[in-house]
């Protein structure tokens, strides 16, 4: 069996190779993860074991606090900010366990948007096609499993930034139910729907990283049968404009759940989704949170540049009066409960976790209009389970030209029945 220490330097070897041009890693922790590699072969050595991830290589996105470091989360704006005093919550956690974490994953400003563009840090290639986007705001963590320079990468999702970049990138990307995973110490956009979750190449794998971020005991996936599960397909509002290759790879999929025995039906909440869409046609509560958590340099102006496409509906967020927030805020409590009621005669939603493949880097900078649209698209489908207080999976559907994501969405709280569920897809998918 190869050595922890032995695999991490054919990672790190490959990252010095294109150290001239990294856009994947923002920050690389080479010795501290030499230390903790070693550490890991002697305790197998020795028999010992902190658990399955000990010796397991994970990254971490650039908005988790490593002690006595600036947190930049993608931005100039933070890098001569006070070092942080002690590692995020998270961090420590997968410390204890064993992990060796080699570095900071790159993000999109702020982590507020999805296509995956950062001015300032650079753009990751798309792990399948350079030439394409990684999908955000967890663009790096996406690309680095994908392309195996770690097993595991830790990134966030207020609205889809795991899972959109593990569909593109074609990885499993996990959206645990919010606030099961500590957010101490990581830079917040939206405390009410920021969530912190793993990618990874497996459903397991995924599963473990939860179990340790979580502080639960480990937990593994019993792949459950289809037979008998009930799937529920919303058609409608969430499958317009959905790119042919896509729905092919997602009827695919659906076809291979119900030979299996999955019991498959449509169901709607486009009433729901157009409730949510009413309730915060002010500004979403991403943008109106994140206000307020960037209210001094938008009152002041940004002493260095902001992307554009962040600084833009944060600023408009800021105009919003208070209570257009509280009413969003209460209306989103009915309408979360209203969701859970539609549950309640199936076990999942399964839908495309992006509707459209991963264009190219230069079509989408050439063209204001069509990133606007393409990153809409993106976010219409995974956003519904931050809206709505839902836990979500994002597995990779095998054969296609180009990364497709299948997204299985559960109910609030319902994290290690999700796991089950999705590692007997992921089984049937692989064969």
């Amino acid at each position: 069996m190869q050595s922890v220490r032995d695999r991490l330097e054919a990672i790190l070897s490959r990252l010095a190779g294109r150290a001239s041009d990294e856009t994947v890693y923002t920050r690389l922790y080479p010795e501290a993860a030499r230390a903790a590699a070693d550490a890991a072969d002697a305790r197998r050595k020795a028999g010992v074991s902190l658990g399955p991830l000990d010796g397991t290589i994970v990254s971490i996105k650039d908005l988790f606090d490593v002690a006595g470091e600036p947190t930049t989360a993608g931005s100039l704006l933070r890098r001569t900010t006070p070092p942080a005093m002690q590692d995020a919550a998270i961090v420590r956690r997968l410390r204890q366990a064993g992990a060796v974490i080699p570095g900071k994953t790159n993000m999109t400003e702020f982590a507020f948007t999805a296509v995956g563009f950062n001015m300032h840090y650079g753009t990751p290639g798309n792990a399948a096609d350079a030439s394409r986007i990684p999908g955000g705001s967890s663009s790096g963590a996406g690309v680095a499993v994908g392309e195996g320079t770690s097993d595991i990468s830790i990134g966030s999702d207020p609205g889809g930034s795991i899972r959109i970049p593990a569909a593109l990138n074609g990885v499993v990307g996990f959206k645990p139910t919010a606030r099961r995973v500590p957010l101490a110490g990581a830079f917040p956009l939206s405390a009410t729907l920021d969530s912190v979750g793993p990618l990874a190449r497996s459903v397991a794998d995924c599963a473990a990283a939860d179990a340790v971020m979580a502080g639960d005991d480990h937990y593994a996936p019993s792949p459950r049968s289809l037979a008998g599960l009930r799937v529920a397909i919303p058609r409608g509002l969430l499958f317009d404009g959905t790119e042919p290759e896509v729905m092919a790879a997602f009827e695919h999929a659906l076809a291979g759940m119900e030979g299996a025995g999955a019991r498959l039906a449509d169901i709607t909440i486009d009433d729901l989704i157009a409730q949510m869409r009413a309730a915060t046609k002010r500004g979403s509560i991403a943008a109106m949170e994140g206000a307020e958590v960037h209210a001094d340099w938008l009152a002041e102006g940004a002493p260095v540049p902001v992307d554009p496409r962040v600084s833009e509906p944060l600023s408009r967020a800021a105009t919003i009066p208070t209570p257009f927030y509280i009413r969003a805020m209460r209306r989103r409590v009915e309408l979360a409960r209203a969701m859970n009621g539609r549950f309640e005669a199936v076990d999942i939603l399964a839908l495309p976790a992006s509707p459209v493949l991963a264009p190219t880097i230069s079509a989408l900078k050439a063209d204001d209009a069509l990133c606007d649209r393409v990153e809409g698209l993106m976010l219409r489908n995974t956003q519904v389970a931050n809206q709505f207080d839902l836990c979500a999976i994002s597995l990779p559907v095998p054969g296609t030209a180009l990364p497709v994501g299948l997204m299985l969405v559960a109910r609030h709280g319902h994290d290690r029945h999700l796991f089950d569920i999705a590692a007997g897809v992921e089984a049937l998918l692989r064969r």
